[in-house]
């Protein structure tokens, strides 16, 4: 029998914050993969182009506007995949949003924008996903996996961005204990940390020669990491080559991290 571990026909992947730079990337190596694909997001153009790219690979596609912020719109959210698709197999919580400023001028306001939209929305979207794959599991469909997107600000210093860079840290330690919790239901639980990726969060950066100068010069990779470097890492995740493979942190950053 040939060995194709990676292949997804049959699962549903559900990425959050699905319709550009990292979620994307993930979403459509997830199509490519062969997995139906549910994607949120919040602005309309983007979403339809992102559904137009992800149709193109000859998946199932479902496109919801859904703020993240919202606990009730997270639910329905989760409920309104589960009614279209019947399953939910992998679910990547990756949207987030940034919120950097000198820490001595950090609004409580700001900082629990950040917390809501980077911790609390992965824990209702989580918590959603997993009592929908606990009760297939119980039911002898066995199986699922969450993927939650950090970052290496949760590793390094990160001056004028502690809001952001808590969030991230706190989200790998809510994987590590779901990995624990969940492992006898066949659920596993893991983090990607990306470095520096050419996204809408990071634009200013991005046109800053400076910056590009002194910190992308030092990625040894010698450039911007992209959205489509986070398809690999989702379709393992997603798939049984990562059976054995949970409370982990991968770091995708091109090396900027260990130089």
């Amino acid at each position: 029998m040939a060995f194709t571990p990676f292949d997804l026909s049959g699962k549903v992947a559900l990425v959050t914050g699905g319709n550009g730079g990292i979620g994307l990337g993930m979403a459509e190596g997830l199509a490519a993969a062969g997995a139906n694909v549910a994607i949120w997001g919040m602005k309309p153009e983007k979403n339809a182009e992102a559904e137009a790219r992800l149709k193109a690979h000859g998946i199932e596609v479902l496109v919801q506007q859904v703020d993240v912020a919202d606990e009730a719109a997270v639910v329905a959210g989760v409920a309104g995949v589960l009614e279209r698709f019947g399953r939910l197999d992998f679910c990547a919580a990756n949207a987030g949003i940034g919120g950097g400023a000198p820490f001595t001028d950090q609004t409580t306001e700001g900082w629990r924008r950040v917390m809501t939209v980077n911790l609390d929305a992965v824990f209702w979207t989580f918590r959603e996903a997993l009592k929908h794959m606990v009760a297939r599991s119980e039911a002898g469909d066995r199986g699922g996996s969450l993927l939650v997107t950090s970052s290496t600000s949760a590793i390094h210093g990160a001056p004028r961005n502690q809001a952001y860079a808590s969030s991230k840290a706190a989200v790998q330690a809510m994987v590590r204990g779901l990995a624990v919790e969940y492992a006898k239901y066949g659920i596993r639980a893991n983090a990607v940390l990306p470095g520096w990726i050419a996204t809408d969060m990071t634009k200013p950066l991005q046109a800053w020669d400076t910056f590009n100068e002194k910190a992308i010069g030092r990625v040894p990779m010698r450039r911007w990491g992209e959205g489509e470097d986070f398809a690999g890492v989702a379709v393992y995740l997603a798939s049984d080559a990562s059976r054995f493979h949970t409370g982990d942190s991968l770091v995708i950053d091109g090396g900027y991290t260990i130089f």
